[in-house]
């Protein structure tokens, strides 16, 4: 019963819990003199009435300074989610507090001067928000990415900006893309187990990302822009994309406005960051003559019989067949010396202590806010590179590529479209925390691959450290650690 509760106490920081604490104190000690005062002057207690409004203009002044400002925060973070068609921005607000005092000043003197200025500044307001509005009207997006993104590198985007209407132009667009990393938080099962499903919801729900596309400062009327941007994933993983999202502050900055546009469903995967390799480590010998590929090459092994075509090699005449069948026929030989790789990633790791006292509420937020690694996700990221490094050099020598991970049974493959099946993979492979490495464990998910009998060249990546590691593993794979 109390873990379970200092559990779910872990959802909510000793900040929190101190501000929500000092807020419900404030607001409750304002209501209370609030009510005092109201009691002293029906009582005709002046000096008990003059004490107990200065104390609540006190608490006014402590709600304005630490109860407004985390709420504002919280509602800005859940408008942002909304999809609301503007919002002030602080030039706005500021001109609406400003009008306000206006309208308070031209009421209470009856100066026709304020009223007229009173109406200029509600006509700019309006204006303002019309025109803002009416811009963003007919406006179509479109985007076009590459087939292969890596995380840290600058991508080339394509972003296509169409107005559709007859007679007035755009200006200062600003379009964006919104989306998710991942369907679920990484951290809903541990949510589950605290509370109800309906809660555990709201928070295993993953946050909205925006990624900036280009900002358009004219749109001619029935015409379009487009334009190639430069744009850096920061992290691996995949993006699904939901929708696009245009906004301006045209004309004078008192509002942003925005309108949501559906995307098709697509798909975004960023690989990982690619890495240079020593060489002492893809320096494979290569054992000549043991595998044959499917494929023509100057090897031994015959392939086909196939007739004599010109500019064939007069030595590769085979005249018994050639007297069998009335016509020169010449012998195809199958490619030796391919090479086959597996690499295996261990995606086993142990947290640090300082990880380990981590709170479920800093995870959430850590993750929400897109905050920077930690020491034990840095080197999970450096082994997905690693990994995906291997197989790529590989692939780019058309050897027959295979990554294992985990339990899970690779095959292998060649070519560019199994390097992007397993590229795919490493995007959106997360590590599994453990308290301590078990060879049984070990055994369990790789000895059937590294008892393989097919002639594969291993590489086994892992966290387990080398003096842990059994023996018969570096002698049947080149061990890369992270």
């Amino acid at each position: 019963m109390f873990e379970r509760l200092r559990q779910i106490l872990q959802l909510f920081s000793i900040k929190d819990l101190r501000n929500g604490i000092l807020g419900v104190s404030v607001v409750l000690g304002g209501l209370g003199l609030a009510f005092l005062t109201m009691f002293a002057h029906r009582s005709g207690d002046v000096r008990l009435a003059g004490i107990a409004a200065t104390a609540s203009l006190v608490f006014v002044l402590l709600i304005i300074i630490f109860v407004i400002p985390p709420l504002a925060r919280s509602a800005s973070a859940e408008a942002s989610q909304l999809n609301l068609p503007f919002e002030f921005t602080t030039g706005g607000a500021v001109f609406v507090g400003l009008l306000v005092i206006v309208a308070f000043a031209a009421w209470n003197t009856g100066n026709n001067l304020l009223f007229l200025v009173l109406s200029f500044v509600t006509g700019a307001l309006i204006t303002g928000f019309l025109v803002g509005n009416f811009c963003l009207r007919k406006l179509d997006v479109k985007m076009r990415f590459p087939d292969t993104i890596f995380a840290g590198e600058e991508t080339p985007i394509l972003v296509s900006l169409h107005n559709r209407k007859r007679f007035f132009p755009a200006f200062s667009v600003t379009a964006e893309v919104r989306g998710k990393n991942r369907s679920r938080s990484a951290f809903t099962v541990e949510i589950e187990q605290l509370l109800p499903k309906q809660l555990a919801r709201r928070f295993s729900d993953p946050p909205l990302i925006k990624y900036t596309l280009d900002y358009f400062v004219h749109i001619p009327r029935r015409d379009y822009i487009e334009n190639k941007v430069e744009h850096v994933f920061p992290r691996r993983g995949r993006f699904l994309i939901k929708d696009f999202e245009l906004s301006t502050k045209f004309p004078f900055a008192f509002f942003r406005h925005r309108r949501r546009l559906p995307a098709q469903r697509a798909e975004i995967f960023v690989f990982p960051k690619l890495e240079p390799l020593e060489l002492e480590m893809i320096d494979i010998p290569v054992e000549t003559g043991k595998l044959a590929a499917k494929r023509r090459g100057a090897g031994q092994d015959l392939l086909a019989l196939r007739e004599y075509k010109p500019l064939d090699d007069l030595r590769y005449i085979d005249w018994k067949a050639t007297a069998r069948s009335g016509g020169v026929m010449v012998r195809e030989f199958a490619a030796e010396d391919e090479k086959r790789v597996t690499v295996i990633l261990d995606t086993r790791m142990i947290l640090s202590e300082k990880e380990r006292r981590r709170s479920l509420r800093r995870k959430i937020s850590d993750e929400k806010n897109q905050k920077k690694f930690t020491a034990s996700e840095r080197r999970f990221e450096n082994a997905a590179s690693k990994a995906a490094s291997l197989l790529t050099h590989f692939a780019e020598d058309q050897s027959e590529i295979r990554l294992v991970i985990d339990g899970g049974e690779g095959e292998f493959g060649i070519g560019k479209q199994t390097l992007h099946k397993f590229m795919r993979e490493l995007a959106t492979i997360d590590p599994t925390y453990v308290e301590g490495y078990a060879k049984e464990e070990l055994d369990d998910n790789f000895a059937d691959v590294l008892n393989d009998e097919r002639n594969s060249h291993i590489f086994f990546i892992t966290a387990m450290p080398a003096g842990d590691l059994p023996g018969e593993i570096f002698s049947r794979s080149v061990v890369v650690q992270y």
